[in-house]
């Protein structure tokens, strides 16, 4: 755990949280990107034939879409705070609007809709083609270190 909040310490210093995305297994599993544009940050889940999970449509696991969003808001979090450990999930509710068709990229974005000292609420939006036709929208709520 301490190489982990070592490498999170230094990515809050230097802005860079690659190598903290690195030292997530689920990440690198599913391929998870990023992108920062300013404030903004675009989280990118390719392309993967090993991410599908109906062969039939094709169209990608709906565990991994969840999977994506969760990790994505806790990555967000992560930047947009500062701070000195990984954020706790306490709750999240998902809402799968379309399937996430195989053969495209997967994006995701996240807001914090609230912030406290303890609990931060982000809301996460996952679409492929157009972001205004989401495959996913997700609520978490997520306790924040002391």
């Amino acid at each position: 755990m301490a190489i982990f909040e070592d490498t999170l310490k230094q990515a809050n210093i230097d802005g860079d949280y690659r190598p903290v995305v690195d030292l997530i297994p689920y990440a690198k599993l599913i391929g998870l990107d990023f992108d920062r544009f300013g404030q903004d940050v675009i989280f990118k889940l390719p392309d993967n034939p090993d991410n599908i999970g109906n062969p039939i449509l094709p169209a990608v696991h709906g565990g991994v879409v969840g999977g994506f969003m969760e990790m994505a808001a806790v990555i967000h979090l992560v930047m947009m705070m500062d701070t000195p450990a990984m954020p706790k999930i306490v709750d999240f509710s998902l809402d799968y609007l379309r399937a996430a068709k195989g053969g495209r990229d997967t994006f995701a974005e996240c807001q914090v809709v609230r912030q406290g000292s303890r609990v931060a609420n982000v809301v996460i939006n996952a679409w492929q083609t157009r972001r205004e036709e989401s495959v996913a929208i997700a609520r978490a709520h997520f306790l924040l270190a002391p």
